[in-house]
């Protein structure tokens, strides 16, 4: 079986009975907000474990906040692995030219001139998204 987060969590979607879509759809709004519910616990377990620790629970919350995001692709037919693909290649747009790294103050890497937005309305329709159609 793969180890891919998107594989592994397809697989207990389709054990347990849970929604699993192949094209990117809206969902009703309770399902939407179920959804939401569950990834503001797991974000909140990691918010509080990332101060007091230790190591392993913090890895642990993490990979739970993963597995729920991915989960929540998942109930809206998301292919996620290639949002994020397109995140990252919009992130590096933010390293300059000349290999500069604009930072705020506390570290974060900022937006350069060069920075081009992601693109993810477009990946979302190669995957069969229809804007404005709903489930």
């Amino acid at each position: 079986m793969s180890s891919s987060p998107a594989d592994l969590v397809r697989a207990f979607h389709l054990a347990f009975g849970l929604d699993a879509r192949d094209i990117p759809t809206e969902v009703s709004p309770e399902l939407a907000a179920h959804r939401g519910e569950l990834l503001a616990e797991e974000a909140a377990e990691v918010a509080e474990v990332s101060v007091r620790g230790p190591l392993d629970r913090l890895a642990h919350e993490l990979a739970d906040v993963v597995y729920v995001a991915y989960g929540t692709a998942l109930v809206h037919g998301i292919d996620l692995d290639a949002v994020i693909a397109e995140i990252h290649r919009s992130n590096m747009t933010k390293l300059g030219p000349d290999g500069q790294v604009t930072r705020r103050a506390d570290g974060k890497v900022l937006k350069g001139e060069h920075y081009e937005p992601p693109d993810v309305s477009g990946v979302l329709r190669r995957q069969g998204w229809v804007p404005g159609a709903a489930e």
